[in-house]
């Protein structure tokens, strides 16, 4: 008897360590690297000067750990909605950078094709939805904690970040109307939330083989192609607008690494159903809802 239970119990471990994936060391190491990044960013954004203070390197956690959070989220909703339809992916992959912020996001890769339309839709929504609501959660909890000052209490040559629609509307019910002549200055929490729904809202542009390309392709066929021509000129056109350089910087990104077409899936005849039609249209409306045209103006 005591033999069959463990026969029993090593049955199940085994499969348990199947479907619980080993973590690759590049992939720790990547997110080690990543949490240091972003932490240095956000002690710089907090006023710490660590050349005099090292220490205090921890107060840039409270703008590191949200954001890291959304960005592992967003990955995550990818890649468990990627093995529920037997489609190969790998864990995230976080990318440490030198920047204000100290990373360009993170990425998983996806090792067998898509199945049909429906598994594009939701394995390419699953991601910006999941990254969306802990964005929007961060947004609330940092707005409640960032500071309203004067105008005179403003330093020259600080950042403005511009107001997509469902910041603005958390912003408002938050905070309220301000009084004229009055400013917030965000809590690295809120930042973190900001750039969550900046990141959800690149990710959704319906290009190529971003994550609005998949549901783009899923819902429209052939004519992602025209979409996505007409989505880089529209990057282009804004650019010129706004004099922001980041949304050529993101077009020639994308055009030359990313690339226009979408491949099929092994299914491409297979028309999408109902419940896939809403799963998109919805993943675009928060695309509408995230997307700022100028989300930087000001500087150092």
């Amino acid at each position: 008897m005591r033999d069959k239970f463990w026969r029993i119990g090593e049955e199940y471990t085994t499969r348990l360590a199947r479907k619980v994936p080993v973590v690759p060391r590049i992939n720790l190491l990547l997110l080690c690297a990543t949490i240091v990044t972003t932490t240095i960013a956000g002690a710089f954004w907090a006023g710490v000067d660590l050349t005099a203070h090292p220490l205090q390197i921890y107060r840039g956690f409270s703008f590191s750990l949200p954001l890291l959070t959304i960005l592992g989220v967003h990955e995550m909703g990818h890649y468990l909605t990627s093995r529920r339809w037997g489609v190969r992916a790998t864990l995230p992959y976080f990318i440490p950078a030198p920047s204000l912020i100290g990373t360009f996001g993170a990425v998983i890769k996806m090792k067998s094709p898509m199945p049909n339309k429906r598994a594009l839709v939701e394995i390419g929504a699953a991601g910006p939805i999941a990254g969306f609501v802990v964005a929007v959660i961060a947004s609330i909890i940092g707005l409640k904690m960032s500071e309203v000052v004067s105008v005179s209490e403003v330093k020259a040559g600080i950042y403005y970040l511009g107001e997509p629609l469902i910041f603005s509307i958390i912003y408002r019910v938050t905070l309220g109307q301000l009084s004229s002549g009055y400013h917030v200055v965000l809590h690295p929490i809120a930042f973190a939330g900001w750039l969550g729904l900046f990141v959800t809202a690149l990710n959704l542009l319906p290009i190529g083989q971003l994550d609005g390309g998949h549901i783009t392709y899923a819902l429209f066929g052939r004519k992602h192609i025209l979409i996505g021509r007409l989505t880089l000129l529209a990057l282009l056109a804004l650019g010129i607008v706004s004099r922001w350089l980041g949304w050529f910087v993101f077009a020639i990104f994308v055009r030359l690494v990313l690339g226009m077409r979408h491949p099929p899936p092994m299914d491409p005849y297979t028309p999408l159903d109902e419940r896939g039609r809403k799963i998109g249209w919805f993943a675009l409306l928060l695309f509408v809802l995230s997307f700022t045209p100028l989300p930087f103006k000001g500087g150092f």
